[in-house]
């Protein structure tokens, strides 16, 4: 008709409501931010949290259970910065619904993560037993791997051994000179002015590179003392004589973060930490995980195998690993824990049924001939879409591709926390 106009409904963000509602009704009922709320109220044990609170002075802090969801919760949904949480608690219903509308600042999140951080950490063994109750922990198949994380470090702030002998001795010559002639001024100061007079201090200049100085004579000597206990870890009671105790030329250490260790990723070299995972087969739920600073990754596998039978109560049947985890005593060790391995002994060549990088060993000639028996119909390729996936949606869907805390332990429990964060998403994804 003319003349008509289209009706819309009334936008009035000023209108009051009559009847405030509940946060948790702004929140659609099965949304996972009600999960792992009630998670954390109902199933997991936080005494280790609570332990620590122990005077009865001052105000009342904010509630350890709440703080605790809060961070939990961020992480499932790949924030990880205390800013970035508290802008969350400040501007988001589903962070409202876990914190009670409570908007703690980022230092107080930081705070709390940080003074509760193995506490944190060991919530990863509870989230599991749930997942165990839950029914997503099988151990028919388990995966093992590991990747590279990049550390809270920049790679260009590490020195090798050599170019910190070259800076020391270029540096101490450069002070030793600086300190010369500012006593020789001091001199002349003292013939012009008196005696009594300041004019010792020495310019700021001096007093950094001085301080440059100190930092890298601690680090050589910090890299002088590990090159020293693997020297007698290398070399036990009557074994060959001791080599010389010197780091090689090219070991390097970084001054931001000394336990991160420059490692070869893929595509290039970084500052990283090496973090490893088994992962049920069945679920894709991490039943193991641990963090260390060295490039190879077969060392790493005995401790696994012990965690997943520590964590769950039992053991694997079956355990799949690329070539990196490929050693003899590996391959033994599988075996005296009665699992049945699948572990690459070499390289697969793209199109074709021959690897390269064979490893030589009888065992290993065992695992080869399993392997090339089963072909592409082998347990092997459980591996691949196994664990690989779960890097990928730790790195990528949840965007944790650098760590955010520094030192080896600190490191270890927030790859805990990123761990226990991926098997709540199973869970929720389950409930």
């Amino acid at each position: 008709m003319a003349g008509s106009m289209k009706r819309f409904r009334r936008w009035e963000p000023g209108q009051a409501w009559l009847f405030p509602p509940s946060i948790l009704d702004l929140v659609p009922a099965g949304h996972p931010a009600h999960f792992v709320r009630e998670l954390v109220r109902g199933d997991l044990d936080l005494s280790a949290v609570y332990a620590s609170y122990t005077s009865t002075k001052g105000k009342p802090p904010f509630h350890p259970a709440m703080m605790t969801a809060v961070l939990l919760y961020a992480y499932t949904q790949g924030i990880y910065s205390s800013r970035r949480i508290a802008k969350s608690c400040a501007e988001r219903v589903d962070f409202m619904a876990v914190s009670g509308m409570q908007m703690p600042d980022f230092r107080t999140i930081n705070d709390f993560r940080k003074r509760h951080l193995a506490a944190l950490g060991g919530l990863f063994i509870q989230v599991l037993k749930v997942c165990q109750r839950a029914g997503l922990v099988q151990l028919g198949h388990v995966a093992l791997d590991g990747s590279k994380v990049k550390a809270n470090a920049s790679k260009h702030k590490a020195m090798s051994y050599r170019r910190m002998r070259e800076e020391e001795a270029k540096l101490r010559a450069e002070v030793d000179g600086w300190f010369r002639e500012a006593e020789a001024v001091d001199d002349a100061e003292d013939v012009e002015f008196g005696k009594d007079s300041r004019g010792d201090e020495l310019p700021a200049w001096v007093a950094d590179k001085q301080q440059r100085l100190e930092r890298i004579r601690e680090a050589k000597a910090a890299l002088e003392k590990e090159a020293e206990e693997e020297d007698d870890e290398r070399n036990k009671p009557g074994g060959a004589p001791r080599n010389q105790r010197r780091p090689l030329e090219k070991r390097q250490r970084n001054f931001t973060d000394p336990d991160s260790r420059i490692m070869r990723t893929q595509q290039t070299y970084e500052q990283a930490y090496n973090c490893q995972i088994a992962v049920d087969a069945g679920s894709q739920v991490i039943v193991a995980t641990s963090l260390g600073n060295r490039q190879n990754d077969a060392r790493e596998l005995p401790g696994m195998l012990e965690q997943i039978k520590r964590n769950t109560g039992r053991q694997a049947r079956e355990l799949s690993a690329d070539t990196g985890y490929c050693s003899e005593a590996n391959l033994k060790e599988i075996t005296r824990r009665h699992i049945r391995g699948y572990v690459a002994t070499g390289r697969q060549k793209h199109g074709s049924g021959s690897s390269v990088g064979q490893r030589i060993g009888p065992r290993a000639a065992e695992m080869a001939a399993r392997l090339r028996r089963g072909g592409f119909r082998s347990r092997y390729r459980l591996r691949k879409q196994t664990v690989e996936p779960v890097f990928g949606q730790i790195k990528e869907a949840r965007c944790f591709r650098r760590f955010h805390l520094r030192g080896l332990w600190k490191v270890a429990q927030e790859w805990l926390l990123v761990c226990t964060a991926h098997n709540l998403g199973k869970l929720i994804r389950m409930a």
